[in-house]
């Protein structure tokens, strides 16, 4: 079943959405912010969620190369030590049934990042965690 969810509970959706208006504004790069939005819905297998923050980081300036190595960050040489750190950090809270993200997770992170940030990149990594359930769940689909 196909739920257009912003005309049913725009309510819901602009309540949501209000997170992504912080995060436009927030500590956080903006092309890390899509780099990680995409490895999140990478990883739920979000058909709309990974060619909208593919085609944002695209929009803002990062490389076709960079944008096509997210899936496979651990191998790609194109991410520095701050970026691998936000990845696994990205991968650690979205996969967070499979156990609390570890002390040297965080203390990767917080290697290049500010307390400030590090909040920023993990309510970017919570809301989309959340806008793909919105989508997988009533089959938003990529356009063709």
């Amino acid at each position: 079943m196909r739920l257009d969810y912003g005309k049913a509970a725009p309510k819901a959706l602009k309540a949501m959405l209000a997170t992504n208006g912080h995060l436009d504004n927030s500590s956080l790069p903006q092309i890390l912010r899509r780099l990680v939005e995409l490895r999140v819905s990478q990883i739920n297998n979000c058909t709309y969620c990974i060619w909208l923050h593919a085609k944002q980081a695209r929009d803002i300036g990062e490389s076709e190369e960079r944008v096509a190595s997210v899936a496979n960050w651990r191998s790609a040489n194109v991410y520095d030590a701050g970026e691998q750190a936000a990845f696994a950090w990205t991968e650690a809270v979205t996969k967070i049934t499979e156990g609390t993200p570890s002390d040297e997770l965080y203390e990767a992170l917080s290697d290049h990042f500010t307390d400030e940030q590090i909040v920023d990149l993990t309510a970017a990594i919570s809301s989309m965690n959340a806008m793909n359930r919105l989508a997988i769940s009533f089959k938003h689909e990529a356009p063709e």
